[in-house]
C-alpha cells in the first residue's frame, strides 16, 4: 500500500529544534522543498500562504482556486493540496501547530478563526492592495524575528500572527456579508457537528445520531447547517465520506471493495451508487481518471 505524504513541520526546519512553527518566503520554500511538495501532499499543521505575485491554480481537497496577487489561503491539518504556479510566484508561507499558538491564549484558539474552523468553507480570501501592504509588513517582521533568537521572540511572532488573523477575519466577514447574520450565532454548533463527523464518519451514518450527541434535534441541526453553508446535515456527512473515498482511491492501492468496507459500507453496490451520485463517477472510473 502506498499513501500520499503527510509532511511534518520538522521536515522543513533544517537544524532547528522547534518543530511547531515554520516560516519562509514562497520563493525559497518552492525552490528548497521541491522534492517534497511537487506531488499532492498534506501537512500536520495549520498552513497559511499569501501570494504577492504570480498566477496559477491551487487545488485543496479537490477544489481548485485561481492564484493571483492578494490570494490568501488557509489550510487545516490533513487537507490534501497541490499547485501549479507561474515561475514568478512570490509571497510568504508558514505552518503553525495548534500547541504553538493556542498555549499562549486562554480564550483564543486557532479554530476560533472562521477560516480555520471549518473545512467546508472556501480556503481562499482575496486581500486588497491597502490591506495587503499591512499584512506584508507584518509578515516581514515575522520573517525577521524568526531568523533571530531575540528575547520573547515567540511572544512577538504570535502577537503579529494574531493581528494578521484578525485582518483576515475582517476580510472573511466582508466576503460573507451577503449571507444571513443568523449564521454567525450558529457557527459553534456547526463546528461541533463537523468535529463529531471527523471522529465518527466511518461508523455513524445517521444525522439523528449525530444530533443526539449534540443534544439537539435533527431538524434543528439541519437548520444550523443550512444557515451556515446552505447544505443539509446529511449532505455534509456524505461529503466527508466521499472526500475520504476520493483520497483513498487516488492515493492508496486498496481495492474499491476494501475502501468501501473501511468507510463503513458492507454493501459495495450502495457505496458505489452513493459515490457516483455525489462525484459524477463510479469509484473505478474516478480512480482511472485521477490516479497518480
Amino acid at each position: 500500500m502506498t499513501s500520499f505524504a503527510v509532511l511534518h513541520t520538522h521536515l522543513f526546519q533544517n537544524d532547528k529544534k522547534d518543530s511547531d512553527f515554520y516560516f519562509n518566503t514562497l520563493e525559497k520554500h518552492l525552490k528548497k522543498n521541491k522534492k517534497h511538495i511537487e506531488n499532492p501532499h498534506r501537512h500536520d499543521s495549520y498552513v497559511t500562504v499569501l501570494f504577492t505575485n504570480g498566477t496559477g491554480t491551487h487545488e485543496i481537497d479537490f477544489n481548485t482556486y485561481d492564484v493571483s496577487a492578494g490570494s490568501l489561503f488557509f489550510l487545516l491539518p490533513g487537507q490534501v493540496h497541490s499547485w501549479k504556479l507561474s515561475d514568478d510566484a512570490k509571497g510568504f508561507i508558514f505552518f503553525t501547530s495548534p500547541e504553538y499558538y493556542d498555549l499562549h491564549y486562554i480564550n483564543l484558539k486557532l479554530k476560533d478563526y472562521p477560516f480555520f474552523g471549518s473545512p467546508n468553507i472556501s480556503r481562499k480570501i482575496n486581500i486588497e492592495n491597502q490591506d495587503m501592504n499591512k499584512i506584508v509588513s507584518l509578515l516581514q517582521v515575522i520573517e525577521s524575528e524568526n531568523n533571530h533568537s531575540d528575547v520573547m521572540k515567540d511572544c512577538l511572532i504570535i502577537a503579529l500572527l494574531t493581528v494578521m488573523y484578525i485582518y483576515a477575519t475582517r476580510h472573511y466577514t466582508e466576503q460573507e456579508t451577503a449571507k444571513s447574520d443568523l449564521r454567525l450565532s450558529y457557527f459553534r454548533h456547526y463546528y461541533d457537528y463537523e468535529n463529531l463527523i471527523e471522529k465518527n464518519f466511518k461508523t455513524i451514518k445517521s444525522v439523528s445520531e449525530f444530533a443526539a450527541k449534540l443534544h439537539i434535534t435533527a431538524k434543528h441541526l439541519n437548520r444550523i447547517t443550512q444557515s451556515v453553508i446552505n447544505k443539509k446535515a446529511s449532505e455534509i456527512l456524505v461529503d466527508r465520506v466521499v472526500l475520504e473515498a476520493k483520497r483513498m482511491l487516488i492515493f492508496l492501492d486498496d481495492s474499491v471493495v476494501d475502501i468501501a468496507f473501511s468507510l463503513g459500507y458492507e454493501d459495495y453496490s450502495y457505496f458505489a451508487r452513493l459515490f457516483k451520485k455525489h462525484s459524477g463517477y463510479s469509484p473505478v472510473n474516478f480512480r482511472q481518471k485521477y490516479k497518480v
